[in-house]
């Protein structure tokens, strides 16, 4: 299969205060934000110049038919983390941490590198990691 990642669906408890929190603490840019008639907000948000984007679906949002079963099952906070690649973790952590992001896991040196979790206030989790120095990066 060849093709490329766009897009993952992240569930959050108050669509409005996760877009805060993704963009005025964490930087992210809002992407998409529009609703539909007769349909629930559709918001993305996204690291800058990069095209994946992250949905933030409000949990009970009205679904396709086809769709509810499975996206019953969906809940904040019950993911691992997402994975962001960071030059520098600690100075990231620091920066983050000033806007008022807590972190679950602050920067820790590991054999293959440096990496530090935080959790948006519906508990999904983000671990930022930077590869140890002379070590391959896309």
């Amino acid at each position: 299969m060849e093709g490329t990642v766009t897009q993952l669906t992240l569930p959050v408890k108050d669509q409005a205060a996760a877009l805060a929190f993704y963009t005025e603490k964490v930087g992210f840019e809002k992407r998409t934000d529009v609703t539909p008639p007769g349909s629930y907000r559709w918001v993305t948000v996204g690291l800058k110049g990069q095209e994946l984007e992250i949905a933030l679906f409000p949990l009970g949002a009205p679904v396709d038919p086809s769709q509810r079963a499975w996206s019953r099952e969906w809940a904040p906070g019950k993911a691992p983390p997402i994975v962001i690649r960071v030059a520098d973790c600690r100075k990231t952590c620091e920066e983050l941490a000033a806007r008022g992001v807590k972190f679950v896991q602050p920067a820790k040196e590991y054999p293959w590198g440096i990496a530090a979790t935080f959790s948006d206030p519906d508990g999904n989790l983000f671990s930022l990691s930077q590869p140890p120095s002379g070590a391959w990066q896309r």
